[in-house]
């Protein structure tokens, strides 16, 4: 159901909004913890260092994914808040066209090139086979990563964030248990872990799409044109930057990676354990900062700037009240939780991961602070200074990895992650600080 993020008290309006984003991201993270866990616990530490290197290439294509959905979410967003559903739905329609085509390109280069890639990043003979098989049915469902994220995205730009939430649940769920039974019953190693999530994400994309469709419809209009080359622009604007940003990150990401790959099987283990749980945190604090542009972009359309402010602020206690017990949690509980990936006696990964959980853990309040400083930056459109703050930290985290694993080993390369989210927290937040003294 559509929800005006316009009328009501800014933080009431933000728990009931993003508290369901946040649950949804959580389960689709789910996706790819399940299929570390059962890769690592049923399979054996190859399996999980397989599907961990896989991972860091998997976030290239949901960076596109990533940029459809936010820049098709703002752009009708702007236009709900402004009560122009003619434009809203157009706008729609010509996100979808443009993903279909961004997801043909994508589908075709990953597939010629993805040998390359594996090989570039000196990913170890004893896992290249599996990494490749994993990925390979990966890009087959890429068609259905685009569908889903751009019905997420018009769903929560009609402030519909409920809808999202269920989906996932279920799916999520399912993966679980079809990962389980393919690799368990059926024995079809990891594989059988890329086809499960294959599945699961197929109907729920498929479930999603067709409902918001529907819903669209039903919204009372002039009649839309399916194409607008002018819609197309306005979402470009805030998507191309999007995708970059998302892009970039995963391009660093994919540097690390070959970092850390000469270093073999068992400290690539206990990093794609513990890369997935801290991931799990920065990315449900990436979806608050998405829920947070959206509350930005229809406060916007309709030119109540004081509630921007309003909402920024009531983001920031929201996400600091979230990122403390998790913070503890990782901290303290490092150990428990990386064992949940890892046969006994993988005492390398177990090592790795809990290390890597000690340094990070600590600074989840840095980092939240950042995503929702982010999220008003780029519901206000301010793309430039919204690039500039993502890119510092980008290049900091990977310049400073191997910088300090020349001194200090595997352990340098995670605390160049703490410097990153601080420099880039700090432009952030004076980006929003000096625009909201212009305003």
């Amino acid at each position: 159901m559509a929800r005006d993020l316009t009328v009501g008290k800014p933080s009431t309006v933000l728990w009931r909004f993003c508290l369901p984003m946040f649950g949804s991201i959580v389960f689709q993270q789910l996706y790819n913890i399940a299929d570390s866990l059962v890769a690592g616990k049923f399979i054996g530490e190859s399996a999980l260092a397989a599907v961990g290197n896989s991972y860091e290439i998997t976030l290239l294509f949901l960076a596109v994914c990533f940029g459809c959905n936010i820049g098709c979410s703002v752009f009708t967003a702007q236009k709900f808040g402004a009560r122009r559903y003619g434009e809203m739905k157009t706008a729609v329609y010509t996100s979808l066209i443009c993903a279909g085509v961004l997801c043909l390109i994508l589908m075709t280069g990953g597939l010629l090139f993805l040998q390359t890639l594996l090989e570039w990043i000196q990913t170890p003979e004893n896992v290249m086979a599996d990494c490749k098989r994993y990925l390979q049915i990966y890009i087959l469902s890429v068609p259905f990563v685009f569908a889903y994220n751009i019905a997420t995205g018009i769903f929560t730009a009609l402030g519909d964030s409920k809808t999202p939430f269920q989906f996932l649940a279920l799916s999520s769920v399912a993966n679980v248990g079809m990962d389980i039974l393919f690799v368990t019953v059926f024995r079809m190693g990891v594989p059988g872990v890329a086809w499960a999530t294959f599945i699961c994400q197929g109907i729920s994309a498929l479930l999603a799409l067709g409902l918001i469709l529907r819903k669209i419809r039903e919204i009372p209009s002039e009649k839309a044109p399916l194409f607008s080359a002018a819609a197309m622009r306005r979402i470009a604007v805030v998507a191309i930057p999007s995708m970059f940003q998302q892009g970039f990150i995963s391009v660093g990401n994919i540097l690390i990676q070959s970092i850390i790959n000469p270093y073999g099987s068992g400290v690539i283990a206990g990093y794609s354990a513990a890369v997935k749980l801290n991931n799990l945190v920065t990315t449900s604090f990436t979806t608050i900062g998405n829920g947070i542009s959206n509350y930005t972009a229809q406060n916007i359309g309709a030119g109540n700037l004081p509630r921007v402010r309003e909402g920024f602020r009531s983001g920031l206690r929201m996400v600091w009240l979230i990122s403390i017990p998790l913070s503890l949690l990782y901290f303290c509980g490092g150990p428990f939780l990386i064992r949940f990936f890892l046969d006994d006696g993988a005492e390398t990964a177990l090592k790795t991961g809990v290390l890597f959980l000690k340094i990070v853990a600590p600074f989840y309040i840095v980092v939240a602070t950042k995503l929702v400083s982010d999220g008003v930056l780029r519901g206000r459109g301010k793309m430039g200074r919204f690039m500039l703050c993502t890119f510092s930290d980008l290049f900091l985290r990977v310049v400073l990895a191997y910088l300090f694993s020349a001194q200090l080993g595997s352990t340098g390369i995670w605390a160049a992650w703490p410097v990153g989210w601080i420099v880039a927290t700090v432009l952030s937040c004076s980006c929003n600080r000096l625009k909201e003294e212009r305003d």
